[in-house]
């Protein structure tokens, strides 16, 4: 989609008739790296790359010093994540890339979400006496992982977009790998807390992050990881080697081992297809908002978020108790409607258009009161008919990066292996993804309608991740944000567009914002970065308030400023840093 179609296209989705008219749019080890860190607030005027950990950015700012493209870099990215964050994406995960060609103005969704294997059915977490399984035993169990995505995914965008060779990409990775990286104090401290779990099960897991005695790497540790090196290897060499060759191969069997083995097959890997489409966009105020396609919901519930705000003067209430108050109201509403009818598109319809139409939002944002909480929201009816109310459990994990090049391409990619360490399974050195347990456990609702996110053999799970890049009204360039974090998601991505766009903030003030998420009928907050008089004042109104010590968003923003250079944050929430060139 090229700028002028952009402008064009949203305003005739929207039947904004002026926008056409007037052509804009109405409504090697942690330290070392730290040393070579410039500050995030500089702004710097070739690219800059943000992500969750110090060797990640590295990796990406060096790729682009290299000469390689945003896609480039990504590939860098997600390959030393897949090592110093197991925890939280990989190469055996999925992911959601939202990129901005520069020089043709379009704006593409990729899609490299997991696929189910195909012998599965409806009833894949369903227990013999007709109710689901324990959660914990679907997410470690062979029964959780369906087919990796996100290497295909950046292959197909590296053959479009690509500057440098595929293989050079994975240079800095199978690096860190070979000679290790020092443990991270939030790597070491998930080791703990999923030692409790299944992180021991599995004989290479086991080896990789505990010692001999049994007890867990701790932080500063030197850890290598020789066998994910040599997988890398293969994947430079050839990224078929993920799916019908030695990498599927391991994949599958980690699958089929006890407890509760999968039914994934080398068939299933082997034809799998990551997706494209055009970004699914829309307008707020001066601003175009640009994002993922289902079956992520964050695209759709992100932007229900803000067209239902549109209808309100956010730049006058500010971060006040009444600002706070209708952003809380629109995320609730926002969050019914993803939960009912957000699944995936090739299995049921989704009614993206009518969802995010301007007057049905307008609807539902005039159900909000300043006086007082809605109680018992239930999503509206923009198409005449309702799935099964969704009965699938809410996580958190995920990792989100933002890159900007010297040619001002933009990725903006969400990447996860669902669940802390995923399946808890290993294969290569890397870890399995636990995606299907994305899907609602239940197929039927309790009056026995098909939910809309059942598993169904070959369906890719519904999401929550939210990569979003954002335009001027002129259709350049203004930022990129995605946050981690599960469903929170998208409450706080949506927070750091409200502060940037309506509340005059710096990215950085925006990732540090303290994240509101408000979704069945309470308010999640962090409680140190609200005054009380916010705090009270909710529940005064109404609110059922949980007051949160601190979320696990993982917001990384790159704006770029009036001058043409580049600004970004890291959320001091996790590890991350912004690295400019």
């Amino acid at each position: 989609m090229t700028k002028t179609a952009i402008l064009l296209a949203t305003c005739a989705f929207f039947g904004l008739g002026a926008c056409a008219t007037k052509e804009h749019i109405n409504t090697h080890s942690i330290s070392v790296i730290n040393a070579e860190m410039a500050p995030a607030q500089a702004p710097y005027a070739k690219g800059m790359v943000v992500t969750a950990n110090p060797h990640a950015s590295q990796a990406g700012i060096e790729v682009l010093r290299a000469g390689g493209s945003a896609v480039d870099a990504a590939i860098a990215v997600q390959t030393v994540l897949s090592l110093v964050e197991p925890q939280s994406s990989g190469v055996a995960g999925g992911a959601f890339m939202i990129f901005y060609d520069a020089k043709t103005g379009k704006v593409t969704a990729y899609n490299g979400r997991e696929k189910a294997p195909a012998a599965i059915d409806e009833n894949l977490f369903m227990g013999t006496d007709g109710k689901p399984m324990r959660y914990l035993d679907g997410i470690i169990s062979g029964k959780s992982t369906g087919v990796p995505g996100v290497m295909a995914m950046l292959d197909m965008a590296h053959q479009e977009h690509g500057k440098l060779p595929w293989a050079g990409n994975f240079d800095f990775a199978i690096d860190l790998a070979e000679n290790g990286f020092e443990v991270s104090p939030r790597l070491a401290g998930l080791i703990i807390m999923a030692s409790k779990f299944g992180l021991k099960n599995q004989e290479e897991t086991r080896n990789y992050f505990f010692h001999e005695d049994g007890s867990p790497l701790e932080a500063g540790f030197l850890r290598d990881n020789k066998p994910y090196a040599h997988s890398l290897r293969l994947l430079a060499k050839d990224v078929r080697v993920m799916y019908e060759g030695e990498l599927a191969q391991a994949i599958v069997d980690a699958v089929h081992e006890d407890p509760r083995p999968g039914l994934l097959t080398m068939e299933d890997m082997r034809t799998y297809k990551p997706g494209k489409t055009e970004a699914l966009c829309s307008s707020y105020r001066d601003t175009i908002l640009c994002g993922a396609t289902p079956p992520s919901s964050g695209g759709i519930a992100v932007q229900s978020i803000m067209g239902q705000l549109a209808n309100f003067d956010m730049k006058a209430l500010g971060p006040t108790l009444a600002g706070w108050h209708v952003f809380s109201e629109a995320s609730e509403l926002a969050y019914a409607d993803r939960n009912l009818f957000v699944a995936d598109p090739d299995f049921v319809p989704v009614p993206s258009r009518e969802l995010l139409d301007p007057a049905y939002l307008k609807s539902r944002a005039n159900l909000i009161s300043m006086d007082k909480a809605l109680k018992d929201v239930k999503a509206g009816d923009p198409i005449g008919f309702k799935p099964g109310v969704d009965a699938t459990p809410e996580k958190k994990g995920t990792s989100h990066f933002s890159i900007v090049d010297k040619w001002g391409n933009v990725v903006s990619m969400t990447t996860t292996v669902e669940s802390v360490f995923g399946s808890e399974r290993m294969a290569g050195g890397f870890m399995l993804n636990n995606q299907l347990t994305d899907f609602s456990f239940m197929p039927r609702d309790k009056d026995g309608k098909l939910i809309a996110n059942r598993p169904q053999a070959g369906k890719r799970p519904r999401s929550s991740m939210a990569p979003h890049i954002v335009f001027n009204k002129n259709g350049q360039f203004s930022f990129a944000t995605g946050s981690p974090g599960g469903s929170s998601i998208i409450a706080y991505t949506a927070k750091t567009m409200i502060a940037m766009i309506d509340w005059g903030m710096s990215p950085q003030e925006a990732a540090d914002l303290a994240n509101v998420i408000s979704r069945k009928g309470s308010i999640r907050l962090e409680e140190a970065g609200l005054t009380e008089e916010i705090i009270i004042g909710l529940e005064k109104l109404g609110h059922t308030v949980k007051r949160s010590k601190g979320e696990i968003s993982g917001i990384h923003i790159i704006r770029r400023n009036t001058d043409g250079t580049y600004t970004g944050a890291a959320d001091p929430r996790r590890e991350g840093v912004a690295v400019g060139e």
